[in-house]
């Protein structure tokens, strides 16, 4: 089937100008979604809703079919220090398109809802539900998590973040762990007291030197880092207590309560992990959506960062227009020609698929 990219492309960069003037912090969308909602209500779509997490399904919806769910972001972070332009005003400048969340993920939502019309307008094999959620920026029980439940079941999911339009076919996923050294006050200018830091140290040099045996070809090692830490009330007083925060981030070979049961056996401090959901992703190189990408010159790869997928229980791609790099900066932009190459390589890759 033949598509009009430049018009589809015409029409994604202008729902995305609108979107960029409407703030949608992280908990903070309802006007986002309230547009966003009637945009598909006016273009002849039914939708559903559940908080600020708006879906509609595809036309003529069969469950003796597979369905593939188009997913992006609505949130964005809060603006970063040592923003030139305003953060919520669409400036285009030099085939730049600036904004907040223009490039994580307005791009990636508006070219994806897009794609969903087109593809509703010429018969699929497949079902498809396109769904533009919120808190994805702080991983809320509230976001895409809320919306899973109400879905039929799901074959594939495409994720739109920004990858170059290049496939994640895996992705880390993050454990957060408390860890809480105990010693016994006294004073500093005797010998007294047990101090803590010192009982935390060994903890400390473990996390920062232990290598867990399975590298991923995709996403490597397991990487662990000590970001956080807390111990003392004044100079004179030995600490009984010190805490830090550690930062997991998975490779596909581990889960994280695998992660978590080895760590409590390997350190001496109490350990608390704040939750294991949010686990590292993958799907097969042999899937017929990962297929199609690299006969198209796509190059799969592992991703660093972490998204909805870790969320998600089915097969899922991440993949998108604009640079990874780019997001939480000053001055986020997205590159128009990132996004009419999109609105293509997406219907390349979705037109005519056979799961």
């Amino acid at each position: 089937m033949k598509y009009d990219i430049p018009y589809i492309t015409t029409e994604a960069i202008s729902l995305l100008k609108e979107l960029i003037t409407i703030p949608s912090i992280s908990r903070e969308e309802t006007a986002a979604a309230d547009f966003l909602q009637g945009y598909l209500e006016a273009s002849g779509m039914v939708t559903c809703r559940e908080g600020n997490n708006v879906w509609c399904m595809s036309p003529m919806f069969d469950l003796q079919r597979p369905t593939i769910l188009l997913n992006s972001h609505i949130d964005t972070v809060k603006p970063v220090n040592g923003w030139r332009k305003d953060p919520f005003a669409a400036t285009e400048e030099n085939g730049k398109l600036y904004g907040l969340g223009s490039n994580d993920a307005g791009g990636s939502l508006t070219t994806l809802l897009q794609v969903f019309l087109q593809l509703c307008r010429n018969p699929q094999a497949y079902n498809i539900i396109y769904l533009a959620s919120c808190e994805e920026e702080v991983s809320g029980a509230n976001g895409i998590e809320s919306v899973l439940k109400q879905l039929p079941p799901i074959s594939l999911a495409i994720v739109g973040e920004p990858t170059e339009m290049q496939p994640a076919i895996a992705e880390k996923g993050l454990m957060v762990l408390d860890v809480t050294a105990q010693g016994r006050a006294g004073h500093a200018a005797r010998e007294e007291g047990v101090n803590a830091i010192y009982k935390a140290l060994d903890d400390i040099i473990w996390f920062r030197d232990h290598k867990f045996k399975k590298e991923s070809p995709l996403l490597g090692a397991v990487k662990m880092s000590v970001t956080v830490i807390n111990a003392g009330t004044q100079h004179n007083v030995v600490p009984d207590r010190c805490t830090f925060v550690v930062d997991v981030r998975s490779n596909e070979l581990y889960s994280n309560e695998e992660l978590y049961a080895e760590i409590k056996k390997q350190v001496k401090s109490d350990v608390r992990a704040r939750s294991f959901r949010l686990n590292s992703s993958h799907i097969d190189r042999n899937h017929p959506f990962v297929q199609r990408a690299v006969a198209l010159g796509r190059v799969p790869f592992g991703s660093p960062t972490l998204s909805d997928q870790a969320l998600m229980p089915f097969a899922s791609v991440k993949i998108g227009p604009g640079r990874s790099s780019r997001s939480h900066t000053a001055d986020e932009y997205i590159m128009l020609k990132e996004m009419e190459e999109a609105a293509r390589i997406y219907l390349e890759l979705l037109d005519g698929l056979t799961l």
